[in-house]
């Protein structure tokens, strides 16, 4: 059983703690428009299972750690229809977010415990740690790190059946646009995460996605009206 720790110590926001130097890398393949495709990992003790799932970027501002998007899963179980939900993302830059999220339930540990799964991680851990990743400058980092919370369903009712009360600690690569993600829910913390849409538990559910429209040809999504 985890121990919860302190989240008052590591604020997920800080003001003022580094110049607009310190700002995530200008990738042009983190833009507003651009769409990425993939799975996400849903497999229990009982079943192997994976999502296909889309992804497009309806916002970016880098100077606020600000994004968000929509994110369609479309062969969900006991779903007529492709779930659509609308997303909200907070930039790991050390200026506007540090990588300890303060919120969502989610405690210090939770936040290592996540980020280390991802490999490009690893040479942040120490400093991270230490502060939070306050101190760090990732402006010239390889990759971005970012949360992800679903908002609301944009096709579907709240009365669906489904959940979207976690959240997904991201990975982007800059060199090619993929994504990595794995997804935390504080409902089931002792199970270490379960899937964002349905309540049964998997370990550390990835998300997996790549680029499918760069340049801004050869695929399109379904339109949905945003309110």
């Amino acid at each position: 059983m985890p121990v919860r720790v302190a989240e008052s110590s590591a604020p997920s926001q800080v003001s003022g703690a580094h110049s607009e130097e310190s700002s995530p890398p200008i990738c042009s393949l983190l833009t507003v428009g651009q769409a990425f495709s993939g799975t996400q990992n849903v497999s229990n003790l009982q079943k192997e299972e994976a999502w296909r799932v889309n992804v497009r970027i309806q916002g970016c501002d880098l100077e606020h750690g600000y994004l968000c998007g929509t994110m369609e899963a479309l062969n969900v179980p006991m779903a007529d229809t492709p779930v659509v939900t609308f997303w909200e993302g907070e930039i790991v830059d050390a200026k506007n977010y540090t990588f300890y999220t303060g919120k969502w339930e989610a405690t210090p540990e939770d936040d290592i415990r996540h980020w280390t799964k991802f490999p490009s991680f690893a040479p942040l851990l120490s400093r991270v740690e230490a502060d939070g990743g306050k101190s760090l400058d990732l402006s010239n980092y390889p990759y971005i790190f970012m949360r992800w919370k679903e908002q609301y369903f944009v096709n579907v009712g709240t009365d669906c059946g489904l959940t979207i009360a976690g959240f997904y600690y991201v990975c982007f690569s800059c060199s090619d646009g993929s994504i990595n993600g794995f997804y935390y829910d504080p409902n089931s913390r002792y199970f270490f995460a379960c899937n964002s849409f349905l309540t049964y538990y998997c370990p550390f559910q990835k998300l997996e996605l790549k680029c499918a429209n760069e340049g801004r040809s050869g695929f399109s999504f379904s339109s949905y009206e945003l309110q």
